[in-house]
């Protein structure tokens, strides 16, 4: 822990510290049982580490939110097994932001290409099909391209504060007719007699997490085997050790006490930005997931200076409640020549296709947007 804390940083985002990772697996989460075997990689010199980077041998393709079913069947197709493949992500999270993690005074760009021949030699030599780092740090990505990594531009979405000092300047972001859908939908819950309470740090303990544990597995079971329940409780219990419980945050949405609630969320802080994770509810209520997951977040966000909230993966709900799409990359290597050469050559058709998406759905926005600046895509 004390090695990996050192290399990683306290300005790393809440989902690549080693206390995250390992409730992960201490709780059982994310073990080889479910396909998530951790492989984390770390260079050393002498006693000291000077690299280190996430990773897990993968047995399916759960859990990653980058869709890569057509690469599996590809693989089939050519007589291939796409399976366990290479993967770098924080498991089963969807949050921009991975990279390889560099000792400070070192130098990145080479450490990166020396990770990379590491990871190449052990696929090989395992005869591993692929490496996948998904949701990349856009800083890293331009590291990991030059040394060979081909990129794959997916959408996410992104609300950001942009001067807003209050739900008021948020609301007045929109057009009219969006306004008054908004208030309308708030309004839908208030008549339901709910209201929605933060909580976080020492407001939280076991008891609570263990419901929103539940929530989560209601949640997750109204999908059937679609569901995605990938958390056990005990990740949820150790979401509640001081060493975690500063960075969640619980939005209850109750009619009596915070502690009763009727719905909730989960999301993630760092103090810059929040991150949306999961979500349920005992009843089915008009706008409350609208509520709960999307305007009070952007709420507390404003009221604690956060600039940005991620609200998980999906999008097109979203976009009319002030999440604009944005490209998040995924970079990968593949061990075999036709597999390289035949998804290389597709990905140059269809990453201009996805930033032509991306800029077609913020077209209709119903509230103004700066254009993101045009993103290279070799």
């Amino acid at each position: 822990m004390h090695h990996w804390e050192s290399l990683v940083g306290e300005q790393a985002i809440p989902f690549f510290r080693w206390r995250w990772l390992a409730a992960l697996e201490d709780s059982s989460s994310i073990s080889a049982k479910h396909g998530w075997q951790p492989l984390h990689l770390a260079l050393w010199r002498d006693d000291m580490p000077v690299a280190v980077a996430p990773l897990y041998l993968k047995g399916h393709s759960y859990g990653e939110f980058v869709f890569d079913q057509a690469f599996a069947r590809l693989a089939g197709d050519l007589g291939l097994g796409y399976y366990p493949k290479l993967l770098g992500m924080s498991p089963v999270s969807p949050v921009q932001g991975y990279r390889f993690y560099v000792a400070p005074g070192e130098n990145e760009a080479e450490l990166t290409v020396l990770m990379l021949e590491t990871i190449d030699a052990f696929a090989r030599r395992n005869q591993i099909l692929s490496c996948n780092f998904l949701y990349v740090d856009p800083h890293w990505r331009p590291l990991a391209e030059a040394a060979g990594c081909a990129t794959w531009l997916n959408q996410q979405s992104l609300w950001s504060a942009d001067g807003q000092s209050d739900f008021s300047a948020y609301l007045n972001s929109f057009n009219a007719n969006q306004r008054r859908n908004i208030k309308r939908e708030r309004k839908a819950v208030q008549q339901a007699g709910l209201t929605v309470s933060a909580l976080t740090g020492v407001e939280l303990d076991v008891q609570l997490l263990r419901c929103m544990h539940g929530f989560y597995e209601q949640h997750c079971a109204r999908w059937g085997p679609w569901g995605s329940k990938y958390l056990s409780e005990a990740f949820f219990e150790a979401l509640a050790d001081s060493s975690l419980r500063d960075q969640v945050v619980l939005f209850s949405a109750h009619r009596v006490s915070p502690r009763e609630p009727v719905a909730m969320s989960l999301c993630i802080q760092d103090g810059q930005m929040l991150w949306g994770r999961y979500w349920g509810s005992k009843e089915e209520i008009d706008c409350l997931h609208f509520e709960v997951c999307y305007y009070a977040p952007i709420a507390w966000a404003l009221e604690n200076g956060l600039e940005n909230f991620d609200p998980g993966a999906g999008g097109q709900h979203k976009r009319r409640r002030g999440f604009v799409a944005k490209p998040h990359a995924s970079l990968h290597r593949w061990y075999e020549p036709r597999m390289d050469a035949l998804i290389r050559g597709w990905l140059r058709k269809v990453n201009p296709l996805m930033l032509e998406e991306i800029e077609s759905a913020n077209a209709d926005l119903p509230f103004r947007v700066e254009p993101a600046p045009q993103l290279i895509v070799e």
